[in-house]
């Protein structure tokens, strides 16, 4: 079995990028801040690492196999040549993140087809930058709205006219990092670095034209947390009278207790006709003429930690002025965090930027600086100290929304449910600032759900059972990638013979 490095929680700042293989990086401008350099100062924890193992045989008597043959099988069921569903009729194209996240669960076991999963992706990137939340690969009937209701029935649209939480550059790395053929992969990353880096040049362009170091979402869908009690303020702009009629497929699917409620589709709706009308989604347009607009603690931590990937690839491949651009991004973005964090509260919060208010719900993404490595130490303790309450009130970490708020539903979709991509950003995150023990209580919680509910969209916090949609990619690529990575080595060679795809 292939043994994994045990890497300290917080790493002192030396001068060199972390990962195996990197080189000397630039230096923090000497009039700094000593705040300001912080995102400087620390060395991320690696994607993906279990924790302090201290024999690889207590990890063998503690895997999964039967998870682990089952996640592969979903992964490969969910393939449609080069990309992959997230589940069966209920989700029947390329979602953006979901993709992404499901490309690091592939390259545990399959190289090339990760490599593969990440390119599809970009296929129809915008020559903007932009890299769509959807792409619409084959024809399907089972999901609402699909590419003729994004473009038009006699011309039916590629992608859908909005993004989602740039995880790729995660990803990435995470291959480049943990590859068997150094060379190849190279190859991939020279490819992939200029399209990554269009993609997120397009989030300060498109989503920061003030330059303010953090990038507004919006569309809910943007975000990724579609229905979150974050948005409820924001989302109380007038539903458009002139809506055409629709019929929802989710519902055929998935119970409608589970699913966002009409009156927020309704407001979906209305956001993207409103955005086709105005030249089809034309990004100079929309940040201004949009009733939504808000900054969003999901996307803005996946694109910071997002970032810092990035850098450490421009690094290994040598691009100077990339890497430059990068660092710009970082300190503004450590600038722009600061307004974000609710000092009584003790917690990060979304802002709606129309009205400059913060957004009253606590929800799970007030953890996520933590994997971005841009909270403070103080900030750090005062989060894992409204985390514990937290969870004193259910049973399994960690729910998407305060159990103690009114509006927690355990079982509506981002209103309550658990999501183990966003339990694994919080337990990297932990870990980072050396609350290992949490850390462990949510992968622990991880791997209870599965063997409990299997491979579900989401949990119940307080029962454990599963909810949304059955065999999902995302969760399965979880288990490969996260929960059960050294066993998904070992067994990954039986099934799918040596990984030796790219010679």
């Amino acid at each position: 079995m292939a043994k994994i490095a045990r890497y300290p929680s917080l790493l002192p700042f030396t001068g060199k990028v972390d990962g195996p293989t990197a080189r000397a990086a630039s230096a923090a401008p000497a009039k700094q801040d000593k705040d300001h350099a912080l995102w400087r100062e620390k060395s991320l924890r690696r994607l993906f690492t279990i924790g302090h193992i201290e024999h690889e045989n207590e990890l063998e008597q503690s895997t999964r196999d039967h998870i682990v043959r089952e996640s592969m099988e979903v992964l490969r069921s969910n393939d449609r040549g080069g990309y992959t569903v997230p589940a069966e009729g209920l989700y029947p194209f390329q979602w953006n993140w979901d993709s992404a996240i499901v490309a690091a669960g592939w390259a545990v076991f399959d190289e090339l087809r990760a490599w593969k999963e990440l390119e599809t992706l970009f296929s129809d990137q915008w020559k903007d930058g932009m890299v769509a939340s959807i792409n619409f690969h084959k024809f399907s009937k089972t999901y609402f709205p699909g590419p003729e209701i994004w473009g038009t029935p006699e011309n039916p649209s590629k992608t859908s006219g909005i993004s989602q939480p740039p995880v790729a550059a995660l990803s990435a790395r995470f291959m480049y990092e943990h590859t068997a053929h150094p060379v190849e992969a190279k190859q991939k990353i020279e490819d992939l670095f200029p399209k990554i880096l269009a993609w997120h040049r397009w989030w300060y362009k498109a989503r920061d034209p003030n330059n303010t170091g953090v990038v507004a979402i919006l569309h809910p869908w943007e975000s990724g947390m579609d229905n979150s009690p974050a948005w409820d303020e924001s989302m109380t702009f007038p539903i458009d009278p002139t809506l055409p009629p629709y019929e929802r497929q989710d519902l055929t699917h998935v119970n409608a207790n589970m699913r966002p409620t009409k009156d927020t589709y309704d407001r979906y709706l209305t956001l993207l006709y409103r955005f086709k009308r105005e030249n089809f989604y034309d990004p100079d347009k929309l940040y201004e003429i949009s009733p939504f607009r808000v900054t969003d603690l999901c996307v803005n931590s996946i694109l910071f930690r997002a970032n810092r990937d990035l850098r450490w690839l421009a690094l290994q491949l040598g691009k100077t002025d990339a890497v430059a651009e990068i660092e710009g991004w970082l300190d503004n973005g450590f600038e722009g965090f600061k307004k974000l964090w609710d000092e009584e509260a003790g917690l990060f919060k979304c802002q709606d930027q129309i009205t400059g208010k913060l957004e009253d719900a606590a929800i799970s993404a007030a953890f996520l600086p933590l994997f971005a490595g841009v909270a403070t130490r103080e900030q750090a303790a005062r989060l894992v100290e409204n985390l514990s309450t937290w969870l004193k009130h259910v049973k399994y970490s960690v729910p998407s929304l305060d159990p103690q708020d009114p509006r927690f539903e355990q079982l509506r979709y981002w209103r309550g449910p658990i999501w183990l991509i966003i339990n694994w950003m919080i337990s990297n995150g932990l870990r980072h600032y050396g609350y290992d023990e949490l850390a462990d209580r949510i992968r622990n919680d991880s791997i209870e759900l599965t063997n409990k509910a299997g491979l579900r969209e989401y949990f119940d916090p307080v029962t454990g059972d599963g909810a949304g949609g059955t065999k999902f990619s995302w969760t399965a690529a979880m288990c490969l990638a996260w929960l059960d990575r050294n066993a998904v080595i070992a067994i990954g060679h039986k099934m799918s013979g040596h990984k030796d795809y790219l010679n």
